[in-house]
């Protein structure tokens, strides 16, 4: 195997991706075979995180130029824009997704001249370059969130969803600064919000604290401002599936309501996310596209129907946060406050 990380395993010829919809009960592997099946893992959540997409989509976009190493160079610049189109389509609002694929076009369009199997073995190792980057990106991000609580020997945070090392290549964003303070020999509790509809926290977040041994508390999502009022909470702290030019971040549904209460409490609110979250084209957060999905994740939980027949469902995935509630964003080029507007241009530029 060439990469692998807590939910992503590069074969060579294969992508194996932990089935986060079945953790904590289970521990599956799902093989993609081609484009189609990393597509499918995306949208279905099998694979989920802004940063790991990302890094599925460049090793799926590798598997659509495996499948088509024998086609004549116009056949195979259409079928590799079919194969972006249907990677791209998987999910709409994380843009990691067309960062990744970005890349890797790009990488396509400098081998073009090269043999078929040359050419794969540049594009395999850009994907491989994209992992192994987040990977190291994920870590500074940690090291960057050290300075924040720099005057404190305890700490005690409440994060949401996860943007641990299951929604990463390893390590983790907002669980990666965690992780930063608990190796830093800071005392650290985690108070774990549950996220429905799908429970990510509770699922996935939890089972990585668990495992990593860092003390944590699970706690319904609407527990959240009561757990704050308590004066328990130091700071918040989140990932991001994207952030806009002017600082609004999009990220898990649920998100928006705990950075209000937090500043009615007083109460930091961090954002940790790689630079490849940031997308400059996005003026502000109201141009952020909003994925709603399936609305069995809310009638339903673990295939269970905990709601009644023919109730109307609306079920966005995420919200956006008005960067006014954003206290700072910590990426792996530097902790960024505001005014975002200009200090997010100046992150790019520098």
């Amino acid at each position: 195997m060439l990469f692998k990380s807590i939910a992503i395993e590069w074969t060579g010829d294969r992508l194996k991706l932990l089935d986060q919809r079945k953790i904590p009960l289970e521990e599956t592997w799902v093989e993609c075979k081609d484009h189609f099946d990393v597509a499918k893992a995306i949208k279905d959540m099998i694979v989920r995180g802004a940063p790991a997409i990302g890094v599925s989509a460049a090793f799926g976009y590798v598997l659509g130029f495996l499948n088509a190493l024998r086609f004549s160079k116009n056949e195979l610049l259409d079928h590799m824009k079919k194969v972006r189109d249907i990677l791209a389509s998987s999910r709409p609002t994380a843009v990691n997704l067309f960062w990744a694929l970005d890349r890797m076009e790009k990488k396509l369009n400098e081998s073009l001249e090269n043999k078929a199997e040359d050419a794969f073995k540049i594009l395999e190792s850009e994907a491989l370059k994209i992992a192994n980057e987040d990977l190291e990106m994920n870590k500074q991000i940690g090291r960057n969130g050290l300075s924040l609580f720099k005057n404190m020997d305890s700490v005690t945070l409440l994060t949401h969803c996860n943007a641990g090392a299951l929604a990463t290549s390893g390590y983790g964003t907002a669980l990666g600064v965690i992780r930063a303070l608990k190796e830093s020999g800071k005392k650290v509790k985690v108070f774990v919000d549950e996220t429905r509809p799908y429970l990510q926290g509770a699922r996935l977040t939890a089972w990585e604290l668990v495992k990593s041994s860092i003390e944590s508390i699970l706690i319904c999502d609407n527990m959240a401002g009561w757990v704050m009022k308590q004066g328990w909470i130091d700071a918040v702290i989140v990932g991001a599936d994207r952030i806009a030019a002017n600082g609004d971040v999009a990220n898990k549904i649920g998100t928006y309501s705990l950075a209000v209460l937090a500043k009615k409490h007083d109460i930091p609110f961090y954002v940790a996310a790689p630079y490849s979250t940031i997308d400059l084209s996005t003026c502000d957060g109201l141009k952020i596209p909003i994925e709603e999905r399936n609305h069995e994740e809310v009638t339903h939980i673990m295939g269970i129907r905990i709601a009644p027949e023919k109730i109307k469902v609306y079920n966005p995935a995420f919200d956006v946060t008005d960067n006014n509630l954003i206290t700072a964003i910590i990426t792996e080029r530097g902790v960024v406050t505001p005014p975002y507007s200009k200090k997010l241009k100046e992150l790019f530029e520098g």
